[in-house]
């Protein structure tokens, strides 16, 4: 946990928080903070900075806040994935978060279990926690906007080119000539597919709206480590 992420709930007044729970025990027994010991801290959606603590016992740890450093810029970038095995899923959506993704859509592809969609890390809660988790890492705060579309065709054909519109739209997909660009300076729409990658006539839907098929050379990669690889050639260093 590289920065304590604070709720507006946890403030029981003007820059003074109190915590409880996952986060009382990581800033006790992994920090071993001291009364007087400063921590880097962040409000969701908001701003960054440090606390100190002012007391912490055995339940509970009370700090005195200051927040004045805005949070890293985010990715110039929408992501379209196909919804991943559940394992992976909480991997993934971690990954995603910490690289800098905040407007990701998870969608359904003919090489997606059905079962998939019955997880329970679909739920909104669920998937907030692996934000939570990737944002903790990145020392990060602003919290990524999921959605979830279980119907390809419709969502390609009627939401997507609204979504994709005045972007670089890409589609990752092995089988094609055109290697993936490095260092893209303008707004991309990236669309990822499942283990297996997106079927023909998947990929022909998405080149129906303009996305252009690239690859990362001739290694199959998981989708969790393709992710960060495609990430990392789009924006190097942001």
């Amino acid at each position: 946990m590289n920065l304590i992420l604070l709720e507006s709930s946890d403030f029981v007044a003007p820059g003074r928080a109190v915590l409880f729970g996952r986060r009382h025990q990581h800033i006790t027994e992994v920090h071993r903070a001291q009364a007087g010991e400063q921590l880097k801290v962040g409000l969701v959606n908001g701003e960054i900075g440090h606390a100190t603590v002012r007391q912490a016992d055995a339940e509970r740890v009370e700090l005195d806040v200051a927040l004045h450093q805005a949070p890293p810029p985010a990715l110039p970038l929408t992501m379209v994935l196909a919804l991943p095995r559940p394992k992976m899923l909480k991997r993934t959506i971690q990954h995603a978060t910490a690289l800098g993704v905040k407007k990701l859509y998870l969608v359904n592809a003919y090489r997606v279990e059905k079962s998939y969609w019955q997880s329970p890390w679909l739920t909104e809660d669920k998937l907030r926690e692996q934000c939570i988790l990737g944002l903790e890492q990145a020392v990060d705060t602003i919290m990524p906007q999921i959605e979830l579309r279980k119907r390809f065709k419709p969502f390609v054909e009627d939401e997507l080119p609204a979504i994709a519109a005045d972007s670089l739209k890409l589609v990752a997909h092995p089988v094609t000539d055109a290697p993936c660009p490095v260092d893209i300076h303008t707004p991309v729409t990236l669309a990822v597919g499942p283990e297996g990658g997106f079927i023909p006539y998947e990929v022909d839907k998405l080149q129906e709206q303009g996305f252009s098929a690239v690859h990362l050379g001739p290694r199959i990669l998981r989708v969790e480590t393709a992710l960060p690889v495609l990430l990392s050639r789009l924006f190097p260093a942001r």
